[in-house]
């Protein structure tokens, strides 16, 4: 019989807080209502049971809420009887290194450009495989859940041990070695980290190139982001990197999110470019020393991205939106290159794994070799107007899907990722968010005046079902 002035026992979590948090790639969610320490360990049990491997790599962001997150995370892959490796403060792309060299399954401790009450973690297989909702994240979660109703999996007879390693110097070697660093010509260069993993991992990279005069704005290591969010796709916190880049004089500005792994490019003139143009960009780049390999891209892209790719002689692969899925399709066709409009860039090299500063020195090495400003470079990579993504709330996303479909039944139509209609001259998708009721619209044409005339169109037709 309990004593009545105990304490009631906490609650169990339901089922439906993982289901809010762990989304097609990864885990994301608020601190501390939805992840807190008994969420991260029931995790660290499920990717520990999951992988079943002998050793676990763990790294975090400048996040305040990592430390804890990951020394739970790390129990949960001991009591496995798994032995972990702590990377200490890293970026994506540096865990996705690691796990490539050192063989081994990764955790990062993210939430990438998502605002300071939120944290998460991305995972990854040895040789930085991806980790998805269809390749093994389904399965973590299931493990993790039932970790927290109490019927999870016994501990290990022998519990792992722990050991601490960085990695930075040897992922610095790694980016440097895509291009030859004594072909670079002397250029300024100014990176907007955001106060994000960017301010660690830029400088150890960039700063060893003689050639390169770097300036790192908000490099501080600040998870409550106190300058502006650590999210270049919006234009918006691109404005500072933009405004900084013409009052110095320089010739390019990076623009980093919070885990560093994207990176978003701006030219000497303070104009950015797109997703799109810096795939296009990069494509027809690394076709010269790939001649007639595989390239992929997502279907938010712009046209000029797959006719960049058949103009310089490779391959153009189209692909739905995600790292799991752009990581997958590189493998079964054995692309060199992917790129996304929201500025992740994957590189065979790399374990087909994405980076921004991999990325940084592609653009770098071809501003170099073509001996010219970007707003001369860019040029024959843009070709037509895009609208940016133009979300909407909406009750029945499959209703409205379906009455968009139907308006342009006429039209060439797919459903690879959402709904995709190509009316000849312009075309767009309509995706549904995973974790709102929004539908994402893109849509691209000819010209300005055309493209707005027709994302008017659209969205009539969505808000009017």
């Amino acid at each position: 019989m309990s004593h009545p002035d105990a304490a009631p026992p906490a609650p169990r979590r339901r089922r439906g807080d993982l289901d809010a948090i762990v989304k097609a790639y990864d885990v994301r969610g608020t601190v501390p209502d939805q992840i807190d320490a008994e969420v991260a360990h029931a995790l660290g049990v499920g990717f520990a049971r999951f992988t079943g491997a002998a050793r676990v790599l763990v790294g975090r962001d400048m996040r305040p809420s990592g430390p804890e997150l990951v020394d739970a995370f790390a129990r949960g892959c001991l009591e496995q009887g798994v032995d972990v490796v702590d990377l200490g403060l890293v970026s994506t792309d540096l865990v996705y290194y690691a796990a490539g060299t050192l063989d081994a399954p990764g955790a990062v401790f993210t939430a990438s450009h998502n605002p300071a009450q939120y944290n998460g973690v991305k995972l990854c297989l040895a040789g930085a495989r991806p980790v998805g909702q269809d390749t093994g994240l389904g399965e973590v979660k299931r493990i993790a859940q039932d970790v927290l109703d109490g019927s999870g999996p016994p501990p290990a007879a022998r519990a792992g041990s722990s050991s601490s390693r960085s990695m930075l110097e040897a992922f610095a070697d790694h980016v440097l070695s895509f291009v030859d660093t004594r072909s670079l010509r002397p250029m300024r260069v100014v990176a907007d980290t955001a106060n994000g993993m960017g301010g660690l991992v830029v400088p150890a990279v960039l700063e060893r190139i003689p050639q390169l005069t770097l300036e790192v704005m908000y490099g501080d290591l600040d998870g409550t982001f106190p300058n502006h969010p650590a999210d270049p796709l919006q234009p918006a916190n691109q404005r500072d990197l933009q405004a900084r880049v013409v009052a110095g004089g320089f010739d390019l500005g990076l623009a980093f999110d919070g885990d560093a792994d994207r990176v978003f490019v701006v030219d000497e003139s303070g104009r950015g470019l797109s997703g799109s143009t810096t795939t296009a960009l990069l494509a027809s780049t690394i076709l010269r020393s790939h001649p007639g390999a595989t390239i992929l891209h997502n279907l938010i892209c712009s046209r000029a991205v797959p006719e960049v790719i058949r103009e310089s002689g490779g391959v153009p692969v189209r692909t739905k939106v995600g790292h799991s899925f752009i990581k997958q399709v590189m493998a079964e066709t054995g692309a060199v290159f992917g790129g996304e409009h929201s500025a992740h860039y994957y590189f065979l090299d790399n374990f087909r794994a994405d980076s921004g500063l991999i990325a940084s020195m592609f653009v770098i090495d071809e501003l170099s070799r073509a001996n010219s400003d970007l707003s001369v470079v860019r040029k024959p990579f843009e070709r037509y107007s895009s609208s940016g993504e133009i979300n909407t709330q909406v009750s029945d996303l499959d209703a409205v899907i379906e009455h968009v479909a139907g308006h342009f039944a006429g039209a060439d139509q797919d459903r690879l990722d959402g709904l995709t209609v190509d009316v000849g001259t312009w075309w767009f998708n309509l995706r549904p968010s995973n974790t709102e009721p929004l539908l994402r619209l893109n849509l691209e044409a000819p010209d300005r005046a055309e493209c707005d005339q027709r994302v008017a169109e659209v969205l009539a037709l969505i808000t009017s079902t």
